[in-house]
């Protein structure tokens, strides 16, 4: 039984699969004509649309190390969704070793049980997120209704802000390999708009295997194409661990590959894709002997810290992710804390010794090319495993075809059928 396990993985039978979770079939269609419905949803409201064909769309990243402990039933994590302008139009979440990394996991089936709960989880937390929003609508409009009578301003105003508030999410696409765990949710408005999404898997572990390595995931919103990339590179923190790192960077870039149909002009690679965005579990340290490392996470001296950071180093001299970016880091080492406390590991009594585990910032979310910025980069405070989460909140430029626009300026146009027609034939 085991040489035909590790067979298949060192062939990729089960690494390869194109299989991947959601909440409606995976290749939906741009809406259809007959459903308009949509056509005047917040996706393509006017305070959204520029003239250039261009909507702007906020991304809510992120990523956390669970370090294989499974979630338990009364879990809230509606605390590490928050993000300043309350809600998001698409949600990514990334997890790391939402199993323990042993034999029996890493050869075995996977635990499609956690999955499933994570996913419970998440659907939970975005619905009270949006229970949230409409109590604060309601707090408005009662405000608005004080301070005056109801005018078609006042109206107005109404209609805007009932607008950005979804019915709920969808989950578009959720794909785990081993331990490492992908899922992506969008306002259920816009899920019509969404088509081609897809999944591919690279094991970097021994002999290819899936304890370490990325699940990417890619879809086409209008007609921006997106793919995110959720990563477990190489873990410790000696000498030549880091060339490890970068090796598995390397082989995600080279053998991730998307389906592609030879009638549509899809993108097969990474970097082929409008909009990229990279999350996960990168393990990178910092390059300094391990007591002047925990003096300056004792000052807090963040600067210091990150000028001997072997991510940021590699991204400064293009060793590693050439050309990508990242956002500016003001918060602590992410890694490594003793469980269930805020103190990382090693500085109380008794737990001296073993692995090199100075604190580092391990858990990261980095992005590449333009038509993305980054307002929020953060990290949450759930003590859950010995990683903190971490999230970012993005403005994605996403294109919308002139065709569609037409569409939509002829169903909600006041004016005549006609005279929309004619517009769009002499436009």
């Amino acid at each position: 039984m085991w040489p035909r396990l590790v067979a298949n993985k060192i062939l990729g039978k089960r690494l390869s699969s194109s299989n991947f979770v959601a909440d409606f079939p995976g290749d939906s269609r741009t809406c259809s004509l007959l459903d308009i419905s949509s056509l005047g949803q917040p996706s393509l409201s006017d305070n959204t649309i520029r003239k250039d064909n261009f909507h702007d769309y906020n991304v809510f990243v992120s990523t956390w190390n669970v370090g294989g402990i499974a979630p338990q039933e009364d879990l809230d994590i509606s605390d590490w969704l928050d993000t300043p302008n309350n809600i998001c139009d698409i949600y990514v979440f990334g997890f790391q070793e939402i199993v323990p990394l042993r034999a029996s996991n890493v050869l075995g089936s996977e635990n499609s049980k956690v999955s499933m709960k994570w996913n419970s989880l998440i659907r939970e937390a975005l619905n009270k997120k949006i229970q949230y929003c409409l109590e604060k609508q309601k707090y408005n409009h009662k405000q608005l209704g004080i301070r005056a009578q109801k005018t078609s301003v006042i109206e107005d105003e109404k209609a805007v802000f009932e607008s950005s508030i979804p019915e709920d999410f969808r989950c578009v696409i959720c794909k785990q390999m081993v331990g490492i765990l992908i899922s992506v949710w969008i306002r259920s408005d816009l899920r019509p708009y969404v088509r081609h999404p897809s999944v591919s898997c690279v094991g970097c572990g021994i002999m290819g295997l899936g304890n370490k390595g990325s699940v990417s995931v890619r879809f086409r919103l209008h007609e921006t194409s997106f793919c995110f990339v959720c990563s477990h590179l190489a873990s410790g923190g000696r000498e030549g661990d880091e060339k490890l790192r970068n090796s598995d960077v390397a082989e995600i870039f080279s053998r991730t590959s998307f389906h592609r149909r030879p009638s549509l002009d899809l993108a097969r690679n990474i970097l082929d894709h409008d909009r990229v965005i990279l999350l996960g579990d990168l393990n990178y340290r910092v390059s300094l002997p391990e007591a002047t490392t925990r003096l300056l996470v004792d000052r807090k001296e963040w600067n210091a810290l990150l000028d001997n950071d072997q991510l940021r180093m590699g991204l400064v001299k293009g060793q590693v992710f050439e050309g990508w970016q990242e956002g500016l880091i003001k918060f602590a080492p992410t890694y490594k804390y003793c469980l269930k406390s805020n103190v990382y590991f090693g500085c109380a009594e008794g737990q001296r010794g073993g692995k090199w585990r100075a604190p580092a910032w391990c858990d990261r979310i980095i992005w590449h090319g333009e038509g993305l910025q980054q307002h929020v980069y953060t990290r949450g405070e759930s003590n859950l495993s010995d990683h903190r989460p971490v999230k970012a909140m993005f403005t994605a430029e996403v294109q919308v075809s002139s065709t569609l626009k037409g569409l939509q300026k002829f169903f909600l146009s006041e004016r005549s059928p006609c005279d929309c027609i004619r517009d769009q034939i002499l436009s």
